[in-house]
């Protein structure tokens, strides 16, 4: 659950059931199990909580370009994922092909029953999809599980404890030669817009997702505690998205913690993606494999984003949210450095309707979009789920 993402203030009230939040400044609540209208309070085991949480109809949105499909998770989704996965909340839906014609699917903190203490809390999760027709939806079909295949349990391990450790999510992922790769990032706390993070790194599973290792030699440092034997870089990877080039490499797009910064990108052989000694960096002129020289491809501010090759296009789209206008954005470049365009705008927050907080943010690009069909996934602050989205590049 990702209370304090997004949020200005909070202060602290203590009710019969227990010590709640009491949110101020921007009202991006999760609220997965409900709360109290209008006041943002939030917290699990409020007397009025059912099992599987809150969540009404899918947000409605039709744009020039972009349309909302529907919802891929919590209870009132076609998937169940309460009922099937044990989820009622999670966010962000990072999709990738994981060969061999398979998607799967990676979610950040998740929720489970609201009513059990603690809300079966989980600090992300897997599941897998078969879907290749997404215009009706997105089904989920199965979730990495080690102790029942109806609750979906989580990936790498965390300590969840702040301020040292508040959560480990993922970022980005792609398979090379049947080995997935996961970029996560530690988060230290959520501070609004700008959440303060650990390290990132990069886990890799050999077995289709089902078993997750941390790769020490991926860690990228944030703050001043390195691990001997590991790298200490800057805050410009701190995020991730992936991209396998059409000239082979591997390349990652890279963002400082929080959706304020800009991009960055590097990019890697294959066969050397878990060895930071081999990455190189744009400079604005050329590769280097001087960090420090690497220069943005995309001003500021940027959001979590996604990138992929599209071949009705002829060229790579990346998607991102800014945070300082609302909006979910389209851009399109020849190469993967770019140039980048000038931002499409593909929803505009304001518009979805419903109360200030219950806007979209995390665009991820799925991997079955094809033709002019574009399809991406991204999360809601209020409802604390994710939702398919639709964009017709033919209307770009």
């Amino acid at each position: 659950m990702r209370v304090g993402r997004g949020i200005v203030s909070a202060t602290v009230m203590t009710l019969a059931v227990g010590t709640v939040t009491v949110l101020a400044g921007t009202p991006a609540v999760a609220e997965p199990c409900g709360g109290v209208p209008g006041t943002g309070i939030t917290g699990v085991g409020l007397p009025f909580q059912q099992p599987s949480g809150v969540q009404g109809p899918v947000p409605y949105y039709s744009g020039a370009n972009t349309n909302t499909v529907s919802w891929v998770t919590g209870p009132a989704s076609a998937n169940d994922t309460f009922d099937r996965f044990g989820i009622s909340g999670t966010d962000l839906g990072i999709s990738w092909d994981n060969g061999a014609g398979q998607t799967l699917v990676a979610f950040g903190d998740t929720i489970g029953n609201c009513t059990v203490p603690g809300g079966e809390w989980r600090h992300q999760v897997l599941l897998r999809s078969n879907d290749s027709d997404l215009s009706d939806g997105m089904s989920l079909d199965e979730a990495v599980s080690t102790t029942s295949p109806r609750f979906a349990t989580q990936l790498l391990p965390t300590l969840g404890l702040a301020p040292v450790e508040t959560t480990v999510i993922p970022t980005a992922a792609i398979a090379v030669d049947g080995v997935q790769y996961m970029s996560f990032m530690s988060v230290r706390a959520w501070n609004g817009s700008t959440w303060s993070t650990n390290y990132s790194g990069i886990a890799t599973s050999r077995d289709n997702g089902q078993t997750w290792f941390s790769e020490p030699s991926t860690l990228r440092f944030n703050s001043g505690v390195p691990i001997p034997g590991t790298e200490q870089f800057n805050a410009r990877f701190q995020q991730a998205a992936f991209v396998r080039g059409t000239d082979g490499k591997v390349y990652q797009y890279g963002t400082p913690n929080g959706r304020l910064g800009a991009v960055f990108l590097s990019r890697v052989a294959p066969e050397a993606i878990l060895d930071l000694n081999r990455y190189e960096y744009f400079t604005g002129a050329g590769w280097s494999t001087d960090l420090n020289a690497a220069a943005p491809i995309v001003r500021e501010p940027v959001g979590e984003l996604s990138v992929a090759w599209n071949a009705y296009l002829g060229k790579y789209v990346m998607l991102h949210g800014n945070d300082i206008e609302g909006r979910i954005v389209l851009r399109t470049a020849p190469s993967p450095e770019g140039p980048w365009s000038g931002p499409t705008t593909l929803v505009v927050n304001s518009e979805l309707g419903g109360y200030p907080g219950s806007g979209l943010y995390a665009p991820y690009i799925h991997p079955k979009s094809s033709g002019s069909d574009l399809y991406f996934t991204v999360s809601q602050y209020s409802s604390y789920n994710v939702i398919l989205m639709h964009t017709d590049l033919a209307a770009i």
